[in-house]
């Protein structure tokens, strides 16, 4: 995954606000605006299926991690956005994460079990940008609840290097392979938070799910917050999983992991 890229959506996401803020400030409109720099440290954790690499007769099917929190994580951005109006909100979120030397095993190759394997390791350039409208179907001092729709993109560039101790009949005792997929998924759910007592505490929760390009994919996030005037602080637990099925890269592939972010209203 090419840095600019990161570029371009990171562009796409305050682009996105821009022309909503002049709107409000031209036409006195009460659009409401937050930005959300965050940072999530991930596990990874599944298999990916490659597909046949160059000089071999079947699929390698690698398990990946779990890894310890920034045991490999190279580079992250994270940045999310919101756009509100009375009880309707655009809200859009941008990941980038590059992880470099996972610690994984060549299972498979061509379905057929591997026990030689001697040293595998995966690298993963993921950029996930989710783009969605919620509105607030409840509504009370004690909690929120929304419903929302949008889509959910996942580019990724996965990478191995194998290194087995005798030959699997189907792979080369030592190669590499490279493979990219763009993932284009529809999603729906809900999100809100649930106020503790009558304080500036509160538990955010965020749940959706939906398919497309993948099987199965869905995400979930719940933790705890703590309100100011100019915007919140927040310590949560995210879960991002994803199922592609069949002989696609991503079998049953999750990144979950504690995230720390801070919010600004204007």
């Amino acid at each position: 995954m090419k840095r600019n890229a990161v570029t371009g959506a990171t562009l796409g996401v305050l682009l996105l606000l821009a022309p909503l803020h002049a709107n409000a400030q031209a036409g006195g409109d009460q659009w409401r605006f937050t930005l959300t720099p965050y940072l999530w440290l991930p596990n990874v954790d599944g298999t990916l299926k490659f597909s046949v690499p160059p000089g071999a007769s079947g699929s390698p099917s690698v398990a990946v991690g779990p890894n310890d929190y920034l045991e490999n994580l190279d580079f992250a951005l994270m940045l999310a956005g919101e756009a509100r109006r009375g009880n309707w909100a655009i809200i859009s979120d941008l990941i980038y994460l590059d992880f470099a030397g996972e610690s994984s095993a060549v299972r498979s190759v061509g379905g057929t079990p591997v026990t030689v394997n001697q040293s595998t390791s995966t690298g993963l350039k993921g950029l996930v940008w989710e783009l969605a409208a919620s509105y607030t179907v409840a509504r009370s001092p004690a909690a929120t609840l929304e419903v929302l729709g949008g889509f959910r993109y996942f580019g990724v560039e996965a990478s191995v290097q194998w290194q087995l101790a005798g030959p699997s009949g189907q792979l080369p005792q030592a190669g590499s392979h490279t493979e990219n997929v763009d993932l284009w998924d529809a999603i729906a759910g809900v999100r809100g938070r649930v106020m503790l007592g009558g304080g500036n505490w509160y538990v955010p929760y965020y749940l959706d799910a939906g398919a497309g390009s993948s099987a199965l994919t869905w995400q979930g996030l719940t933790g705890i917050g703590y309100a100011f005037r100019w915007g919140d602080v927040l310590l949560a637990y995210r879960h991002l999983y994803y199922d592609q099925n069949g002989d696609k890269l991503f079998q049953d592939f999750s990144f979950s992991g504690p995230a720390l972010g801070v919010s600004f209203r204007f």
